[in-house]
């Protein structure tokens, strides 16, 4: 019957699907490698920056291995190379290619932090600076993120006059609005408070007139009695 046979070839394509998910799970939950948000960061000519690199591992690590690689339009090259024995061992240094490089990371407390400082920055040092780890607990599946270094003669001062400008027009018309609203709801009050005692007055005035032109239920409607 060819509508069985659909059927069963249906079945082996989902049961194929949920295989390949089973297995892509492990890996969608695996190590993950961070250098922070920013992508780019500048260092003036000179002096020293910190590259930084932090790692986290659902499944945990042993004999974790550790490198950082540089590389610009010309230039490849391992900078360092480690290795971490495990959750409880710090960092351990197997390799380096540049003695101005120093490892400045720690496992501990979780924090499995393996970023490098590099001193005496030269404008040669401009170019991308990856950071790679393997887990042989995850079939050593090689995991990276890169940040872009930029050696530059001095760091250019940010103008933030307009920034501040615009900060206090805003504020200025935020608090005009919540002080016009603050006004109109005082006047709003006055005016109750004002038609309030309007109608006390009014109700008032009515007793005394119905009093003066003897109505029923004024004093007036009182008479004295007949002397027969």
């Amino acid at each position: 019957m060819p509508g069985a046979g659909h059927r069963g070839a249906a079945r082996a394509r989902w049961l194929g699907t949920g295989l390949l998910g089973l297995f892509l799970l492990p890996v969608s939950l695996s190590l993950e490698v961070s250098v922070g948000k920013a992508t780019t960061i500048y260092a003036v000519n000179g002096t020293e920056i910190l590259l930084p690199c932090t790692f986290t591992s659902c499944f945990g690590f042993q004999n974790l291995r550790f490198w950082w690689s540089y590389n610009s339009s010309d230039t490849f090259k391992i900078l360092i190379d480690g290795i971490v024995k495990n959750e409880k061992s710090d960092p351990k240094v197997k390799l380096k290619d540049d003695d101005r490089i120093t490892l400045e990371g720690s496992v501990k407390e979780k924090v499995n932090n393996i970023s490098i400082l590099l001193r005496n920055l030269e404008f040669s040092d401009t170019g991308k600076y990856t950071c790679h780890v393997k887990n042989p607990k995850e079939n050593y599946l090689q995991h990276q993120a890169t940040i872009f270094l930029q050696v530059v003669d001095k760091l250019e001062e940010v103008d933030n006059t307009v920034t501040l400008i615009i900060l206090a027009v805003v504020g200025g018309v935020i608090g005009l609005l919540i002080f016009i609203l603050l006004v109109k709801k005082f006047i709003a009050f006055i005016i109750k408070k004002t038609q309030e005692k309007k109608k006390e007055c009014l109700v008032s005035s009515s007793g005394n007139d119905n009093t003066e032109n003897g109505l029923p239920g004024s004093k007036a409607e009182e008479k004295a009695p007949t002397k027969v």
